[in-house]
């Protein structure tokens, strides 16, 4: 059943179990699969393959939305938001701030990307992705959940993405921007990928997180978690942008649909200017000959950028790149989330003419959810 779309949550979270994977994971991968702890220092963190990963103040900081920089330290994981853990809990707190759908994102999960087997990565998202479609499932038409990809094996990617676009029926996988195997994104090793994204119609949406063992840009060149968090999330994007748009990707794959969640988006629109700016001289850059056209071009054939609600470049960015070509995020349950009141920070900086685009049509349009 279609319904209408006014105000979509592009990018919030749910808040896994801590034993989902070893409860649920073939027994095989039981001893190395992701599982919440409690660590040395006490607080929860996960262990994944005999390491520990996690933020200073663990995982109380997944749930922890709303909350003080007092109230955070004596939380654990399982204090976090009920709206994370519970879809009733969700959809009420939707309610509250006249969210008519969200799209999921995991929360351990973000820390697959450190696995090494790729035989436990993709046991480890087939186990998540059943379980979003079950969680999901007491409201389809208004939690839609992302699948996990095993970008560890470019042949268990395409098979994850085949059983949960065919199977599942979910609309959007997420990958890390980071490198996996010091693989850029452009590396035709992945085309493979994109091709079978492109021909299911399956969007790819790249998701950044801290602290989860994993290679990060600059981080020997900065100290402290707070500068982690600030440039991993958006220097990783703006490479990966880089990668797919000046790096070909886009070019090869036409019908692909590419997402940058969780990164901020005010970057984008000038970032986009420099690459047209060396593209008009490739003739010095040898590496724009692969490109037909202005990577801007590109973007707005195929992509879309996240913003946060507290950006105040958001309608800036809209009018620069296309108001559909926007997307906004609660970033929901997490500690540096906004609930409530997200979507009115969002629409109080737009002109009612782009409005609606912006609050819910790119959305729409990226994740097919109409």
């Amino acid at each position: 059943m279609s319904r209408s779309y006014n105000v979509v949550d592009a990018d919030g979270h749910i808040l896994e179990p801590g034993d989902l994977w070893v409860r649920d994971i073939d027994a095989k991968f039981r001893d190395d699969a992701p599982v919440v702890i409690v660590d040395t220092d006490g607080r929860h963190r996960v262990r994944l393959a005999g390491t520990v990963h996690g933020a200073p103040l663990g995982l109380a900081m997944s749930g922890s939305v709303g909350k003080t920089v007092d109230e955070i330290p004596k939380m654990n994981y399982l204090d976090g938001r009920r709206g994370g853990f519970d879809p009733h809990a969700r959809i009420k707190d939707m309610d509250l701030d006249g969210i008519d759908a969200a799209v999921l994102y995991p929360t351990l999960g973000l820390f697959s990307g450190a696995i090494v087997d790729p035989d436990l990565a993709a046991a480890v998202c087939r186990v998540y992705n059943r379980w979003i479609v079950e969680y999901c499932s007491p409201y389809p038409d208004r939690l839609f959940g992302v699948a996990m990809l095993p970008m560890q094996s470019v042949e268990r990617t395409v098979e994850e993405m085949r059983y949960a676009r065919k199977t599942l029926g979910l609309r959007c996988g997420f990958v890390r921007p980071n490198p996996y195997f010091e693989r850029r994104l452009n590396d035709p090793v992945y085309d493979p990928i994109w091709a079978e994204a492109q021909e299911l119609d399956f969007a790819i949406a790249f998701h950044e997180a801290s602290s989860s063992g994993v290679a990060v840009v600059g981080v020997n060149r900065i100290q402290g978690f707070g500068a982690k968090h600030l440039v991993s999330h958006t220097m990783e994007m703006m490479i990966a942008a880089v990668n797919l748009i000046w790096g070909g990707v886009c070019e090869r794959f036409p019908k692909a649909r590419f997402g940058f969640m969780e990164s901020s988006g005010g970057w984008m629109a000038p970032w986009l200017d420099r690459m047209d700016h060396h593209f008009e001289r490739k003739g010095v850059y040898d590496d724009a000959v692969i490109l037909r056209m202005p990577p801007s071009e590109y973007f707005r054939r195929q992509c879309w950028i996240s913003f946060e609600p507290s950006e105040m470049t958001i309608r800036h960015g809209a009018e620069l790149l296309g108001p559909e070509k926007i997307l906004w995020a609660t970033d929901y349950p997490h500690f540096d989330g906004f609930f409530p009141g997200a979507p009115k920070q969002v629409a109080d900086k737009l002109p009612p003419e782009i409005r609606q685009k912006v609050m819910a049509q790119g959305a729409i349009d990226f994740y097919k959810l109409n």
